[in-house]
């Protein structure tokens, strides 16, 4: 089955077993369980790619959930981007003998998104206890400078706060930080059977306060691109893909982070206002490079012209986990790079299921799309953080972008493939069993046709030698040999300074300390932990592609 998926997004596990995927670009695929096959099972017409040159769209089909009720309702959900439409929406269907029924389509609800921009749509659902529906949002918001040339005064990696006029896409206060505007939220509705919702109590908004929309259960998201809720505890945990900065700067703020968050009740996450341990940004003239104060998270105010709600916002909330692309001081183990945090479910045993040891009862899986691990989080009773450790450390996988628990209560994983807006040759869906002692990842599940390396014999190449160190790096999820990903293709590169004498001490410094603006606006994060000599190894490689 090589080659199956292009751009998959998200899963969810049928009670026989089966798994429902959708892709990004509209599709609908189904695992069949006992014949061990993939199938089409639908296609939406989304839009998903700008007409604008270098400008990537986000917007798709975005997020996938299947009713609580499935067995006898076969109610599925979707969140996706209409083409004709400048809305994200989220639908009900039926799925009749394996396919999605587009004429069973139930609009539940949807909400303007800026197009022909690029980025941060969230996108996942989850359905919580006392069938209550989660979606999360992105905030729609743009996180590079300007292009005009002669902008002096330019975002540079931090919070977008510029409100000037007819630039409303770099200002996220219009969004995440608006309490009347559904997206930069994660909203919170009870689905009724006729395919409409009420309103929960308990949401962060009394549900005829002025100003406000009653769907928001947490604002102040950036993007919130995987989301799960603990079926004991009601608990909402979901990744936060964070900002650029790579330095603290004393005129504007903290360096980004990304953020795994925990939300026991409704809340205000804090963006763009607020960063990792609540750290705020200051206010910032893009007129004339003038700063302001520096937010508070007791009391933040919204003061942009372009804020259509209350200008006073609920007190900010820290994050759960935070750290930067450098080695975090306050939780070391998940290293350093690239970064986009996801959050998996709270795994519970299950009487009559055996699928992993009982020692990780009430433990939060969360995982990393870029440096690819996942870890194991023990928390208190009350859900405060513990501590963290490796879990299935030695099963590689090509950057996960969702897992969930099937009826089996075993962790099934799918691998969007390390190459961004792309067909990846490694993208897959596996499952994770455990063998007395082993974790594996079954070749039975419908494998993407993972390409590997092989073994060298004799004196390895220098090829050999470099992908083998940048395997265990990020480097191979934002760049390939030969074509332009996030980042440039390595080809290019070495056209670029194939006469420069001095290109093996530049490029070695710029990898050790990263960098942005020579290839395009998304940075490149330091890899300041590895050795000297095994970035000169991958620079000689890259120097001598044609």
């Amino acid at each position: 089955s090589q080659g199956q998926f292009t751009e998959p997004t998200e899963i969810a596990v049928l009670p026989n077993k089966d798994v429902l995927i959708s892709q990004r670009r509209g599709e609908f695929l189904i695992y069949k369980n006992a014949t061990k096959t993939l199938k089409d099972a639908g296609k939406l017409d989304v839009y998903s790619k700008t007409s604008v040159k270098d400008v990537n769209a986000e917007e798709g089909l975005l997020g996938l959930a299947v009713d609580p009720n499935f067995a006898t309702n076969s109610f599925v959900y979707a969140f996706y981007s209409p083409i004709k439409t400048s809305v994200n929406r989220l639908s009900r269907f039926k799925l009749v003998n394996d396919k999605v029924s587009l004429a069973s389509e139930k609009v539940i609800l949807e909400f303007y998104s800026q197009r022909e921009i690029c980025c941060h749509t969230g996108g996942s659902i989850a359905f919580g206890p006392g069938n209550l529906l989660y979606v999360s949002a992105g905030d729609n918001s743009t996180p590079f400078d300007t292009p005009a040339p002669n902008d002096k005064f330019q975002n540079k990696g931090f919070a977008p706060l510029d409100n000037r006029p007819d630039l409303h896409q770099y200002d996220s206060r219009r969004s995440a930080g608006n309490t009347n505007d559904l997206r930069g939220k994660i909203l919170r509705i009870k689905m009724n059977a006729d395919g409409t919702y009420s309103i929960p109590d308990g949401n962060l908004f009394p549900k005829n306060e002025p100003k406000t929309k009653p769907e928001i259960f947490v604002m102040g998201n950036r993007n919130p691109y995987r989301i799960s809720v603990d079926k004991k505890t009601g608990f909402l945990y979901w990744g936060e893909v964070g900002p650029d900065a790579q330095n603290d700067d004393p005129n504007r703020g903290p360096r980004g982070y990304d953020e795994v968050n925990q939300a026991r009740k409704a809340g205000n996450f804090g963006w763009p206002l607020f960063i990792g341990k609540n750290y705020p940004y200051r206010a910032y003239d893009y007129t004339n490079g003038q700063s302001g104060d520096a937010f508070d998270p007791a009391a933040p105010i919204n003061n942009s012209p372009n804020n259509t709600g209350l200008t006073q916002l609920p007190p900010a909330q820290p994050a759960f986990i935070w750290y930067p692309y450098a080695v975090s001081p306050d939780f070391p183990q998940v290293g350093e790079g690239g970064r986009t945090a996801m959050a998996g479910p709270v795994f519970y045993t299950k009487p009559g299921v055996t699928s992993y040891p009982a020692y990780y009862n009430g433990k939060l899986l969360i995982y990393e799309w870029v440096r690819g691990w996942v870890k194991a989080v023990t928390m208190a009773p009350n859900g405060d953080y513990v501590s963290m450790e490796p879990f299935m450390a030695n099963v590689p996988l090509a950057a996960p972008i969702d897992m969930e628990l099937g009826p089996d209560n075993k962790l099934y994983v799918l691998e969007y493939g390390k190459g961004w807006f792309a067909k990846n040759p490694d993208a897959a869906l596996v499952r994770i069993d455990y063998n007395n002692g082993a974790v594996t990842k079954p070749a039975a599940v419908a494998k993407a046709g993972a390409t590997t390396m092989g073994h060298q014999t004799g004196t390895a190449s220098k090829e050999s030698i470099a992908k083998a160190i940048m395997a265990k790096t990020d480097c191979l999820v934002c760049h390939k040999a030969t074509e332009k990903s996030v980042g440039p293709a390595y080809n290019a590169v070495a056209a670029k300074y194939k006469d420069d004498p001095k290109a093996v001490e530049y490029l070695t410094n710029k990898i050790m300390k990263g960098g942005a603006g020579v290839w395009g606006e998304v940075p490149m994060p330091p890899h300041s932990t590895m050795k000297v000599a095994d970035v000169k190894s991958v620079v000689d490689w890259i120097l001598t592609l044609k």
